[in-house]
């Protein structure tokens, strides 16, 4: 009975210790899931860095719009400031011209 628990417990540990190793099969399984993670992960590297650029580019088209726009409400600042200035001019001159009518007009 002795012997035969001892076969038996021999057999368990030979079953446990060589059931629990891997194949060639299993590694050049595991190796060819690795390989196609790291080109996932590369690919994916990849297109953050394309992302990446074209966002840096939209945002370099949208800061030149902004300046082109705030050029643009200058210039039209300035020539609303123009404008205003010129009305006021015209407005004391057409003072100036109903005074001469007014003076001529009581000679």
């Amino acid at each position: 009975m002795k012997r035969f628990l001892g076969v038996l417990l021999a057999l368990l540990v030979l079953t446990i210790v060589f059931g629990g190793c891997a194949t060639k099969g299993d590694l050049e399984r595991v190796q060819a899931q690795e390989r196609a993670i790291g080109a996932k992960a590369d690919q994916a590297a990849q297109d953050a860095q394309e992302a990446k650029t074209t966002a840096d580019e939209a945002v370099q088209r949208a800061n030149d719009a902004a300046t082109r726009a705030e050029e643009a409400i200058q210039r039209a600042e300035e020539r609303e400031r123009i404008a205003a200035e010129k009305e006021r001019i015209a407005e004391e001159k057409a003072k100036q011209a109903d005074a001469v009518f007014k003076k001529s007009m009581t000679k």
